[in-house]
C-alpha cells in the first residue's frame, strides 16, 4: 500500500534557533590533512570481473567501469563461496577467484530495470541471511524507472523518476552455484532523483541466534539527491535519509509484507515510519559492525565539505542537512562556497563524527560542481592474518583510491574525531604503488577514478575492490614504506666551504658548525627549479641514501610561503629530486617531493590531493627542526621525515635517478642546516 506523506518535518531538538548570526562561515572545516602511516598494506590479486554494460546505455562517464562490483562477502553457509554483485545487474559466485553468473538481476526485472544514470542506479547490493544455508533466503536491491512499471511504491518523495526496490529470493538449493527458486518483493521505495537510493542493505553479524537483532535487515536509504532544502532526512513519516531495520520473517508493516521489530527506536510514535532506526542523512552509503564490540559504523558522503564516519545507536540524528559532519549547514543561497557555520552554544539533538576529512576544492571552485570526494567505508580489522591492521577501521575515498585507517579506540562519541592515517599500498612484490596504478588500465572511463569498495570474508580478512578495471585484491600482509637499509657507509661533513658547492658562493656562509644561506636566491634561467641550493661535494656519489641534519628558516613566520629544500639524486643543475620543506601546503609547487629532469620541477609525492592541498605543513616557525630524507632507488620509495616522527610525512616512489648527491638551499628565502649525516651506499 502507499503511504500518505506528512509535509510536517519532525525535527531534532533545539534549545533554540541555531545561534550562528554573528559567527562567520569555516573555509577549512578540517585544516589537518590524513597523516601519512609508515604502514602498508600488501595487495594480491584475487579476482577479475568480466566487462559489463549499463542498461540503458551510459550518458554519465562516471559510469563507464569495466565492472560496477560493489562489494564482496563471504556465504555465511561455510562453503567459503564468495558473492559479488554488479551494479549493470549480476550477482556472482566466486570459487578459488573465479567469479561465475549466480543470478542475473537485470533479466529477471527487465525492462523495467535500470542502471544506465546514477552512480548507485542498478544492481546495487546483496544480503545473505544468517541462516542462509537452512532457509536459502537472500536479499537484494535494484533500480527500477518509474515510467516502465505500474507498480506502485510503498513510500515516495513528492515527485517519482525511480524505484528502490528490495526482494526477498529463496534459492531451491542453497549449495547450488547457479539460482534457482523464487523471490518476493518485500518495500519499494520512490525517489525524486537519480542519486542518493537505497545504498546497502546487510544483517549484524554480530548477533547471535535467539538475540533481538538476529535475522534484522538493515538499510542505509539516501535523500533521494533533491538537493540541500529536501527536508525528509528530518522527517521521520518518511524513509528518505534514514537508516532502516526490518524483519523480513514479519508482516506487521503497513504493506504486510515484511515486519516492524518491536524495539525499533519510533515504533510508538504515530507519525514517524516505525522501520526507521536512525536519521538525518544524505547518503548513508556503506555500515559494518565491529566483530568484537558490535559498534555500527557508518560512512557518510557529504554535501560540500564533510566526509563522516558516524558510529550509530538507536535514535540517533545525524543532522543532514541542518548539519554537515559537526558544522551548521548554511542553506541560504547567498552564502557562496562558505556554508559551514560553527555549532551554537546551545547546540543538542545531534551526533556528530567520530573521523571527518573535508573536500579541499581547488582555488576557482564554483561551489556546485563535484569536487570529487567521496568515502568509502569500510570495516575494523578483526582477522588474523594482517596482525597489524587489528584494531584498526579501514576505508577510504572511493573517487582517488586512497585507502585509510583510524584506531577504533579512538572512535568515540562525543569525543575530539579520531585522527586519520594514510596507508601505503604494495605489490606482492612489494614495490609501492597507488589505486589508481592497480585499477589501470580499466574502462575509458575518468583515469584517475578508482572506484574504491571494501568487503570481508568469514574470518574477518579483508578486501579491496575497483570498479575501473574491474577487480578485486585480498590484504594479504604488511609492509614498512621505504623500511630498508639505505647502506653503513656513514658520513659528518664538516660545514666548511670546501665541501660544498653553491650555486651562487657569496650567498653562502660557512659557519658556527652550519650551512647557512644568509641571502636568499634569484631564479635562474632554465626550467622551474630551486633558485639557490649548495651540493655536498665531500663523500661519494650515493645510491640508497639517508640524510638526517637540523634545518631552520630564517624568514619571519608571517611570510607564508617560505621554505627550505633537501636535494638528492643530484645528476647535474638541471637534474635532480628535491624534499620542499615548507609552511605552505596550499599550493601544487610547495611542501612535497619534486623531481626536475630538464623541465619544470615534477611534483612526485602521494600527498598531493590533485587540487590544493599536500602534506601537512613541515615547517612553521623559526626553530630549528630535524629532517630525515630517505632515498631508495632499487624500489623508487622516497620518504620524508620531520622532527623524529615514526611515520613519514610525505612518500613518494621514482625511478628516475638512480644515484646522486645531497644538498640544501631554497627558491628564495634564507635558512640554515646543521649536524648533518649522511648514510648509504656509494654509487661506485
Amino acid at each position: 500500500m502507499r503511504r500518505i506523506l506528512l509535509a510536517v518535518a519532525l525535527l531534532s531538538t533545539l534549545a533554540g534557533a541555531p545561534a550562528h548570526a554573528s559567527a562567520g562561515p569555516i573555509h577549512d572545516p578540517v585544516p589537518t590533512e590524513p597523516v601519512t602511516s609508515k604502514l602498508g598494506l600488501v595487495l594480491t590479486e584475487y579476482a577479475q570481473f568480466p566487462k559489463s554494460e549499463t542498461n540503458p546505455p551510459l550518458v554519465d562517464q562516471r559510469l563507464n567501469r569495466v565492472a560496477r562490483i560493489n562489494t564482496v562477502m563471504e556465504l555465511p553457509d561455510g562453503s567459503g563461496r564468495r558473492a559479488v554483485p554488479d551494479l549493470n545487474g549480476s550477482l556472482y559466485i566466486v570459487k578459488n577467484g573465479v567469479p561465475s553468473v549466480y543470478l542475473d538481476v537485470a533479466t529477471t526485472f527487465a525492462p523495467r530495470f535500470f542502471s544506465g544514470r546514477g552512480l548507485g542506479q542498478g544492481f546495487g547490493y546483496v544480503a545473505f541471511h544468517p541462516d542462509f544455508k537452512r532457509n536459502g533466503q537472500f536479499y537484494t536491491i535494484h533500480t527500477e524507472q518509474a515510467s516502465q512499471t505500474t507498480a506502485v511504491p510503498d513510500y515516495a518523495q513528492s515527485t517519482v523518476l525511480f524505484h528502490g526496490v528490495i526482494n526477498e529470493w529463496k534459492a531451491t538449493n542453497p549449495a547450488a552455484d547457479t539460482f534457482a527458486g523464487t523471490h518476493r518483493e518485500l518495500l519499494r521505495i520512490g525517489f525524486g532523483g537519480q542519486i542518493h537510493g537505497i545504498q546497502e542493505i546487510n544483517f549484524n553479524p554480530t548477533a547471535r541466534r535467539g538475540t533481538a537483532d538476529y535475522g534484522k535487515l538493515y538499510l542505509a536509504v539516501g535523500d533521494g539527491g533533491l538537493g540541500v532544502n529536501n527536508t525528509d532526512p528530518q522527517n521521520l513519516a518518511v524513509p528518505h535519509g534514514k537508516l532502516l531495520r526490518i524483519d523480513p520473517a514479519g508482516r506487521n508493516s503497513p504493506n504486510g509484507k515484511y515486519g516492524i521489530p518491536a524495539d525499533n527506536p519510533f515504533v510508538s510514535s504515530p507519525s514517524a515510519a516505525g522501520e526507521i532506526w536512525s536519521y538525518g542523512y544524505r547518503d548513508p552509503h556503506r555500515f559494518s559492525w565491529d566483530r568484537a564490540t558490535g559498534k555500527l559504523y557508518l560512512g557518510h558522503i557529504g554535501e560540500h565539505s564533510i566526509e563522516a564516519i558516524y558510529e550509530v545507536r538507536a535514535g540517533d540524528n545525524m543532522g543532514w542537512s541542518e548539519r554537515e559532519g559537526a558544522f551548521v549547514f548554511d542553506k541560504t543561497p547567498a552564502t557562496a562556497c562558505d556554508r559551514l557555520l560553527p555549532l551554537p552554544a546551545d547546540d543538542s539533538g545531534y551526533v556528530y563524527p567520530v573521523a571527518a576529512y573535508d573536500h579541499n576544492p581547488a582555488p576557482g571552485w564554483n561551489c556546485t560542481s563535484d569536487v570529487g570526494v567521496a568515502v568509502a567505508g569500510g570495516f575494523v580489522y578483526r582477522g588474523r592474518d594482517v596482525p597489524a591492521l587489528r584494531g584498526k577501521y579501514v576505508f577510504g575515498d572511493l573517487v582517488d583510491g586512497r585507502v585509510f585507517y583510524t584506531e577504533a579506540s579512538e572512535m568515540r562519541r562525543g569525543k575530539n574525531p579520531a585522527t586519520i592515517h594514510r596507508l601505503n599500498l604494495f605489490t606482492p612484490a612489494g614495490t609501492p604503488v597507488r589505486m589508481q596504478d592497480l585499477s589501470a588500465p580499466g574502462a575509458p572511463g575518468d583515469p584517475n577514478r578508482v572506484d574504491l569498495r571494501f568487503g570481508t570474508d568469514a574470518q574477518g580478512e579483508l578486501y579491496v575492490l575497483a570498479k575501473a578495471n574491474g577487480k578485486i585484491w585480498k590484504v594479504t600482509g604488511t609492509r614498512t614504506f621505504a623500511a630498508a637499509s639505505a647502506g653503513h657507509k656513514r658520513i659528518t661533513p664538516a660545514p666548511r666551504a670546501a665541501n660544498w658547492a653553491p650555486v651562487t658562493p657569496s650567498k653562502w656562509q660557512f659557519t658556527d658548525g652550519q650551512v647557512i644561506l644568509a641571502e636568499a636566491g634569484s631564479e635562474r634561467p632554465g626550467p622551474r627549479r630551486p633558485f639557490e641550493y649548495a651540493v655536498l661535494t665531500a663523500g661519494p656519489v650515493w645510491k640508497s641514501v639517508d640524510i638526517k641534519a637540523g634545518v631552520r628558516l630564517d624568514e619571519p613566520v608571517t611570510l607564508t610561503n617560505r621554505d627550505v629544500i633537501i636535494v638528492f639524486g643530484y645528476q647535474s643543475d638541471t637534474q635532480f629530486y628535491y624534499a620542499h620543506l615548507s609552511t605552505d601546503n596550499t599550493i601544487l609547487p610547495h611542501n612535497g617531493i619534486f623531481k626536475v629532469n630538464n623541465a619544470d620541477r615534477e611534483r612526485i609525492d602521494y600527498q598531493w590531493n590533485g587540487r590544493s592541498r599536500g602534506a601537512n605543513p613541515a615547517v612553521v616557525d623559526e626553530k630549528w627542526h630535524s629532517v630525515r630524507v630517505k632515498h631508495l632507488p632499487g624500489t623508487g620509495e622516497i620518504a620524508v621525515y620531520v622532527d623524529g616522527r615514526a611515520d613519514p610525512l610525505m612518500t613518494a616512489r621514482d625511478t628516475t635517478f638512480g644515484s646522486g648527491r645531497v644538498g640544501f638551499g631554497s627558491f628564495d628565502n634564507r635558512g640554515r642546516l646543521r649536524n648533518l649525516e649522511v648514510t648509504g651506499t656509494p654509487a661506485t
